[in-house]
């Protein structure tokens, strides 16, 4: 496992998550964007999945699109918190609630409940950085897929809130290490990490998105209404004080850029397929080679 992977409070990331379920549409602009990036890719897939597994799938944006590309396929959402869950099941109308083959599952995506080859598609947008231990999660990934499975993901890399975090750090000069931003993962780091799980042809590249704010609080408003919360286990344990925080937004102020302040977001996408004697896949994507217990809902 890579050094630099954080140390995570899951039962934090549940309670966050659980509390923004019912405003999280409202402002999750890049995640529905990075997820249907996603989806684009998957016309470059010759691929007819029987069983789709959405991990993380949140509200249920990507369980919807895939049940409606895949309708003969049965699409199991999957996530951590069962108010996101809760969402879901509401997403779509009557008859394509009562028509489609959607399950939905509460559990840990680092200790999924399904049967060894059970799924052709693992689809899993904005979620793996809220794994403890990615090289666990890929296992458990490459475990309950069939062989020539396809494993599809987005999540964040390093770059990701850097003006955020550059500012807690300018703030804290003086007040230890404390861990303020996520800690994100390098998409090298990531790869490798599918290559020790013994995913085969694992292949990434990055993209980056700056959103734009006209205040910090406008930032971290939307980040705790996304439910982006510091879930870090070194995070600080005290309060922050008025002063940190203040000290933390002047020096912010030296991102603005024509009246704006910028948030970098260091999307990661890639793909992998579970091995098999003899692959049948096509895919030409233009990119750079390189817990217990869970609950039915």
């Amino acid at each position: 496992m890579n050094s630099q992977q954080p140390s995570l409070d899951k039962n934090r990331i549940r309670a966050s998550f659980d509390a923004a379920a019912e405003h999280y549409d409202n402002v999750a602009v890049l995640q529905r964007e990075t997820g249907d990036r996603i989806l684009e890719r998957l016309d470059l897939v010759k691929l007819q999945p029987a069983t789709i597994l959405d991990i993380g799938a949140g509200t249920g944006v990507a369980t919807h699109a895939l049940s409606k590309r895949y309708k003969k396929a049965q699409v199991i959402a999957f996530d951590l918190a069962p108010n996101m869950l809760n969402q879901a099941r509401q997403r779509g109308n009557l008859l394509h609630r009562l028509l489609s083959k959607r399950g939905f599952i509460c559990g840990d995506a680092e200790q999924l409940p399904f049967a060894n080859n059970s799924i052709d598609l693992i689809f899993s947008n904005a979620a793996l950085q809220w794994c403890s231990n990615l090289d666990h999660a890929f296992v458990e990934f490459k475990r309950i897929l069939k062989p020539d499975g396809l494993l599809m993901f987005s999540t964040f890399g390093p770059d990701t809130l850097k003006e955020l975090r550059d500012s807690w750090r300018v703030a804290d000069t003086d007040a230890g290490t404390a861990t303020h931003v996520h800690n994100f993962i390098d998409m090298h780091d990531i790869g490798d990490a599918m290559l020790r799980a013994g995913l085969a042809d694992p292949v990434m590249d990055v993209e980056n998105f700056t959103l734009t704010y006209s205040d910090v609080h406008q930032l971290m408003r939307e980040l705790k209404t996304l439910g982006a919360h510091n879930v870090a286990n070194e995070r600080r344990h005290t309060l922050t004080g008025k002063t940190r925080i203040k000290n933390m937004i002047a020096a912010y102020e030296n991102w603005r850029i024509n009246g704006k302040l910028p948030a970098t977001y260091e999307v990661v996408y890639g793909h992998a397929w579970s091995p098999a004697e003899t692959k049948n896949k096509d895919i030409s994507i233009p990119i750079i080679q390189l817990q217990p217990g869970t609950q039915q809902q």
